[in-house]
């Protein structure tokens, strides 16, 4: 059981960056993915959450209107767009994964309501 996160890297302020993660060793289709991040001497926040089919998605408010979520069920991937990106956006951003069996979407937002976990990617943002 493993996810895989890529693509972050250093943008400037006002850029985009798509970020990718990628799954295996589980029945992708039947989780709900999520978005967290953790910025420098912070505790890991959500960012934003998929159903297991892609209908459904919340975000913080920090993010919402910029960032946006998808998933392709077929290639085991979640994808986080990130538009007008500013500093504040610098993290390490992780995608996790909870089982759909567990129940709907609303309202998993801590940490702990998620089981699997990726390594992190580091996002920074110059002003």
């Amino acid at each position: 059981v493993q996810l895989q996160a890529s693509g972050g890297g250093l943008v400037q302020a006002g850029d985009s960056l798509r970020l990718s993660c990628v799954a295996s060793g589980f029945t992708f289709r039947n989780y709900h993915m999520a978005w967290f991040r953790q910025a420098p001497g912070k505790e890991r926040e959500f960012v934003g959450s998929i159903g297991w089919s892609g209908d459904v998605t919340y975000y913080a408010d920090s993010v919402k209107g910029r960032f946006t979520i998808f998933r392709d069920n077929a290639k085991k991937m979640v994808y986080l767009q990130m538009n007008s990106v500013n500093p504040e956006d610098t993290a390490v951003y992780y995608c996790a994964a909870v089982s759909a069996y567990r129940g709907g979407l609303n309202g998993l937002t801590r940490q702990s309501d998620y089981h699997v976990w990726g390594q992190g990617t580091l996002v920074t943002v110059s002003s």
